[in-house]
Formats: structure tokens, sequence, C-alpha cells
């Protein structure tokens, strides 16, 4: 999760930055290899405790939609 968290901050640092200076190749190119990282822990992570984003939902472990069935936070009396 801390490497998900360290990868995801890149990115969106870099798309952020990429917004004011479009032509910068080296940004680009680190902006797009942190992207395939970020992809790649996304999808290692849900196959093992499940998706985390909705990009990653195509896995084996949330194929069953469990989470679904999971009571809401507002079914628990904390909200």
């Amino acid at each position: 999760m801390c490497y998900i968290n360290e990868v995801s901050f890149a990115v969106n640092d870099m798309t952020l930055y990429l917004d004011t200076h479009p032509c910068d190749e080296k940004a680009l190119a680190f902006c797009k290899e942190h992207v395939k990282k970020r992809d790649k822990a996304l999808r290692e992570y849900a196959a093992l405790y499940g998706p985390l984003t909705i990009d990653t939902t195509d896995d084996v472990k949330s194929k069953t939609w469990e989470w679904v069935m999971q009571p809401w936070p507002w079914e628990r009396g904390k909200c």
C-alpha cells in the first residue's frame, strides 16, 4: 500500500507539472514510467486483496463482487 501511495503521488505530481510544462519530454517519460509502475502495483494488490480502483476490478478475487454484499458505512450505524 505504501508503494502504491508513493507512485500515485509521483503520477499526480507529474500530471500537475505537465499541465504547465507539456513539452518537457523527460517529465513525460518519467510520468509514463510511473503510470506503468502504479498500474502493475494496483493489479498485484487487487490479485491479493481485492481492487482499490475500478480499473482493477477484473481480477480473480473481485469477480464475485462480494464487496458489494458487505454493509455500507451508513448501515453500520457509524455515520
